[in-house]
């Protein structure tokens, strides 16, 4: 490594290197402190009419989509560890520069200015980490990371860097969850008592498996050692990659990791539960559960205290499904609420979608928040939706919302203050899907104050060469 990319890469003592690290750094329960940036990199300045220059961490699956999002830009660089499935957004871009190593991408071009992150949520963290450390902005799929702690180190670093940062949950850039949230704010529904989220995933396979499954061949294409990155060694089989990686531990977060970050969304920031002081999670049903991967289905219930103005307010996450005794899949889903009719659609129907219930009615919405509707039918043919008071996003364009951050525009509106946060409290659920537990967490402090040996759970270990400062 250059000394400059050694300085952008350390903090607090510890170092992610190309190679030969220093031992994984003991897990933490508590914040990462913000350091200062002894790099003294900053993010290059750019006019609205400039071009910034963009780089992919993962170029094919979602990866290809992101990056296309920014082909007005100057594309300098493309990094993936597979160039079979990378293959034809290496087309639409044949005189850029590739690699399968993101790190060597990014030493190698001190010209980016920005990064889009679209890979296994285990390589979330490090690639944007390295890449924020070097002054560079970043756009990063949800979940924005793997770990409780990763997402507040991934705050904290984008406040201390800088930079412009956008998590790819796409549907907090819609009309929807504003109109939602002017809608709670006006009191349509009174006070929230308790909200209701589902999904219809996995729609991959091997959930629910307890073992690893057995080696197989590596294909020629694919850089497998990278593919594993920070997560624990073990050989390649076909279940954990190209596609059911979500449903393993050391990978993915499941179904709650994969949908949260977009369903959940709407009573997130329409319940300002990013204020609550405090919260607990705990498990109310769950099938399959194991060491390996996450559960087939799953119940889980957070409980929000007061925040403001507003009241303590429940909020519970249903997914997965298993066969029934006519071989049908059975779905995890909300009981239908009293005086709510059969033939009224909550949500995006058997798919995915959320509401919520008031003292005074009940407020369902889509997939991203969108179409938020007083339910049943009926309670709409009279209403008028409140007057729009909420800042709304030109085209309801998330990447572009993020590239006019980049270029010295109002924050995007899904940036780490934001999605960290709102990460955090994601994936504090899945701790308690894995535990089974029923876990308290300080949202100032951030750390569990109801365990021993907390640190054990927001965190993990990281492979040597891959590790991070929590």
């Amino acid at each position: 490594m250059s000394r400059r990319s050694f300085l952008a890469a350390s903090t607090a003592g510890t170092v992610m290197t190309l190679a030969g690290a220093a031992p994984a750094a003991k897990k933490a329960a508590e914040a990462p402190a913000v350091t200062p940036n002894t790099a003294k990199v900053v993010p290059r300045k750019l006019s609205p009419n400039e071009k910034l220059n963009v780089a992919a961490i993962g170029a094919g699956g979602k990866g290809s989509s992101d990056i296309m999002n920014c082909s007005k830009e100057n594309v300098v660089a493309l990094c993936d560890v597979d160039w079979e499935r990378a293959a034809k957004t290496f087309e639409q871009f044949p005189n850029v520069p590739k690699y399968r190593d993101y790190r060597v991408m990014l030493e190698k071009h001190p010209e980016i200015d920005a990064v889009t992150i679209s890979t296994p949520d285990h390589t979330h963290a490090p690639a944007a980490y390295m890449a924020m450390k070097l002054g560079k902005h970043v756009y990063v799929q949800k979940p924005l990371t793997h770990t409780v702690a990763e997402a507040r180190l991934l705050t904290n670093t984008a406040r201390e860097m800088g930079v412009a940062t956008q998590m790819g949950n796409q549907g907090h850039s819609g009309d929807g969850v504003r109109e939602l949230c002017e809608m709670i704010g006006k009191g349509t529904i009174g006070q929230v008592r308790e909200a209701h989220v589902w999904t219809h995933r996995p729609v991959w396979k091997n959930q629910g498996f307890g073992e690893p499954f057995p080696p197989q061949v590596t294909p020629e294409n694919l850089d497998w050692d990278r593919w594993i990155g920070a997560a624990p060694w073990r050989p390649y089989n076909h279940a954990y990659c190209p596609h059911d990686w979500r449903a393993w531990q050391d990978f993915g977060g499941g179904s709650l990791g994969d949908m949260a970050c977009h369903i959940m969304d709407a009573a997130y920031m329409s319940l300002k539960l990013k204020d609550a002081k405090f919260f607990t999670v705990e498990v109310v049903m769950q099938k399959g559960q194991n060491k390996q991967t996450f559960p087939l289905t799953s119940t889980i219930k957070y409980s929000f205290p007061a925040r403001g103005e507003m009241g303590p307010v429940d909020v519970y996450w249903y997914d997965g499904h298993w066969p029934g005794p006519d071989g049908k899949e059975i779905y995890n889903r909300p009981k239908r609420p009293a005086g709510i009719p059969d033939n009224c659609i909550l949500g995006d129907d058997n798919a995915n979608g959320s509401f919520l219930v008031g003292e005074k009615g009940i407020i369902t919405q889509g997939e991203y928040g969108g179409n938020p509707r007083l339910v049943p039918d009926d309670k709409m043919k009279d209403f008028k939706k409140p007057d729009p008071y909420l800042p709304r996003i030109p085209g309801q364009d998330h990447a572009q919302n993020w590239i006019a951050a980049c270029k010295g525009g109002e924050p995007s509106c899904s940036n780490f203050d934001y999605a960290g946060p709102f990460t955090e409290m994601v994936n504090f659920g899945n701790l308690v899907v894995k535990s089974g537990k029923k876990l308290r967490w300080d949202n100032v402090k951030g750390v569990v104050t109801n365990v021993r040996h907390a640190s054990e759970i927001v965190s993990k270990e990281y492979r040597k060469g891959w590790e991070l400062p929590i």
